[in-house]
């Protein structure tokens, strides 16, 4: 089993791993049948003429979320070379890219920290032209569009933002399509608040505001990364009539102090049990039960289910915060390693990790060839919001949900066109860092 695991953010950390460790722990008597493209019931990858890179070694640095030791597994095998992953957390990840170009290959990280990571000019552009199916990549990312609407009515870092630079050499954004990438996407989602329904009553949970009311005064939790933590705070003070932002994914310094002194008070108050940094510490804080409302990520979600344990990721009327992940190049590949590198970004859109991260919630770049790889009852379930023909498995084929479930939120249209802010950097970015920072040591 893989000793590193999922979000944030970006995001988790080595200590991810021990959650999803434990989803492979059950007896068999407890697992539905493996589907295709799971450890247990592998499905071929796409295949590739590895003779010219199969003494290359790739280092790879990302979030726990998707370094995964049975997708990097995957990935050697189809691909015949061999790839290193580092699990970090989102800040050190950051850093890394920013500070050590030396010490990695592939950069897996999340669009909304490549205001942050491009100016270092640590990553090089990746040229378009040799990403067979760019296409055929849903245009939320390429095209700036989603089901025919403007992404940018959402607030934020959208990834069409960040996604192009203006030439080869530039480390500037470009505001039209190029033929330079900052990186290729392989995974996002709609972000929300996941709840124990078996520890809240009758109460219904449908409002962000939620997570400020009385009732769940000691039981509740945020997560502690600033650029995250602050939107669902936004999303939160917001939907409780505490404030009205000019744009919550470019929050004026003003905003900035308002919104902190708030987040003070609740504290002071006793609102919240904890604040977590980590997948595993908001699993372990949601399956203990001494949370029973918090932000959560959709593996986290999925972990807390594979246990045995009732935990819902509730669609608010308010709408989502979004995220997308991608993988990027570092300023050091060339020659044979450059193209070891665009054989891994092409072989991560080809549809067998898409299905793979699809069974804990995560979207495809492409998900017709994610398709590929997945039952018609999985397909059913994760993207067209229908009832399960049969019961859902996670990556490690531990039983989710029981047949007839529904996803939360419904379809894949129903979720992503019912997101109103994205993950962002902002302008006040250090302002933001040193308020947050305050919040949690008040």
């Amino acid at each position: 089993m893989a000793k590193i695991s999922r979000r944030y953010v970006i995001r988790t950390g080595l200590a991810a791993g021990a959650a999803i460790a434990v989803t492979r722990c059950a007896s068999n008597t407890q697992q539905a049948s493996a589907p295709s493209g799971t450890p247990n019931n592998p499905a071929s990858g796409p295949e590739v003429n590895t003779n010219q890179v199969k003494d290359v070694t790739l280092r790879m640095i990302g979030t726990g979320v998707s370094q995964i030791n049975e997708i990097r597994n995957k990935a050697q095998e189809d691909l015949g070379f061999k790839i290193d992953v580092r699990a970090l957390s989102t800040e050190e990840n950051n850093q890394i890219a920013i500070t050590q170009p030396g010490q990695y290959d592939l950069f897996d990280g999340e669009y909304f920290s490549l205001p942050l990571v491009v100016p270092s000019g640590n990553l090089q552009a990746i040229d378009v032209s040799k990403i067979k199916e760019f296409d055929k990549i849903v245009p939320i990312f390429t095209q700036n569009k989603f089901d025919g609407m403007k992404v940018e009515q959402a607030q934020g870092t959208y990834p069409y933002k960040v996604m192009y630079l203006q030439d080869q050499d530039s480390k500037e954004f470009a505001t039209e399509p190029t033929n330079w990438a900052t990186l290729i996407p392989f995974q996002y989602n709609a972000d929300t608040l996941g709840y124990r329904p078996d520890l809240i009553g009758s109460t219904k949970i449908e409002s962000w505001a939620q997570l400020f009311d009385s009732q769940f005064r000691g039981k509740t939790s945020i997560l502690d990364i600033p650029s995250i933590g602050i939107m669902d705070a936004a999303m939160v003070v917001e939907a409780a009539g505490l404030m009205k932002f000019g744009d919550k994914g470019n929050m004026t310094k003003a905003e900035i102090d308002q919104i902190t002194d708030i987040l003070k008070q609740q504290k002071r108050d006793g609102q919240f049990r904890a604040f977590w940094k980590t997948f595993d510490e908001s699993v372990n804080l949601m399956a203990a039960g001494e949370v029973v409302l918090q932000s959560m990520w959709s593996p986290a979600v999925t972990a807390v289910k594979s246990k045995g344990i009732q935990c819902v990721y509730a669609p608010l009327k308010e709408g989502y915060r979004a995220w997308g992940g991608g993988v990027g190049l570092s300023k050091n590949l060339s020659g044979v390693s450059l193209d070891a590198a665009y054989e891994y970004l092409n072989w991560m859109l080809d549809g067998w990790m898409g299905a793979f991260l699809g069974r804990q919630g995560y979207y495809s770049a492409i998900p017709e060839n994610a398709r590929k790889f997945m039952k018609p009852a999985e397909w059913d379930f994760w993207y067209e919001g229908k009832p399960a023909a049969e019961d859902m498995v996670d990556p490690f084929g531990k039983t989710l949900e029981k047949k007839g479930a529904v996803r939360d939120g419904g379809s894949f249209k129903e979720r992503m066109g019912n997101v109103v802010v994205w993950n962002s950097t902002m302008d006040e970015q250090v302002h933001l860092v040193k308020k947050w920072n305050e919040f949690i040591a008040s």
